[in-house]
């Protein structure tokens, strides 16, 4: 296998990413990465035994998985500039000064979680396989797995697969342009 040496100052001209499509990172060595997003579950509202049961169950089924995966968690920037335009609307429709003072401070609550950069953190479940086959049956694996264990989840998609890559390679900061390599020290 050879290596491709660059000298460019774009992360993506020397990641051996070919494509992201059908929720699969394609790979220049005809591998694919593919997974589940787990959909998270707040296990410390469970009663204790409830929250027991469940941690064993997942350590059985991650025991139960013969093939190599990642566990990841990526956090993605939350937006709620769609929230904040409604909460707009409503402030200049509403008449009774009580309800405006009320949506004020909602609006300036949403304000604040803007200013502070606010993330959701998204867990995965990754492996890489060439066989569209396999890739499917460990796709039904996880999922039946996961499921068995209260714990709902979906294929990747190609956004979430887009979003992960850019969190890696730019270290958490979206960017519009292509992801840059830190300069030289």
């Amino acid at each position: 296998m050879s290596t491709k040496t660059s000298n460019s100052k774009y992360t993506e001209d020397w990641i051996p990413v070919k494509n992201i499509t059908n929720g699969m990172i394609e790979l220049d060595n005809k591998y694919k990465v593919t997974g589940v997003k787990v959909i998270p579950r707040n296990i410390f509202i469970l009663d204790n035994n409830t929250r027991n049961n469940l941690i064993a169950m997942l350590k059985t089924f991650y025991d139960t998985i013969d093939f190599e995966f990642w566990l990841i968690s990526a956090d993605r920037p939350v937006d709620i500039s769609n929230y904040l335009a409604t909460l707009q609307i409503q402030y200049n429709q509403v008449g009774d000064p009580r309800i405006k003072k009320l949506i004020s401070q909602d609006i300036e609550k949403a304000n604040d979680f803007m200013r502070d950069n606010v993330t959701d953190t998204e867990y995965y479940i990754l492996f890489k396989e060439k066989n569209v086959d396999i890739i499917q049956k460990r796709l039904r694996t996880l999922m039946l797995g996961l499921s068995n264990c209260g714990i709902d989840s979906v294929q990747t998609s190609n956004a979430d697969l887009r979003t992960m890559l850019e969190s890696f390679l730019n270290g958490g900061m979206k960017t519009e342009n292509k992801a840059v390599l830190p300069s030289e020290r």
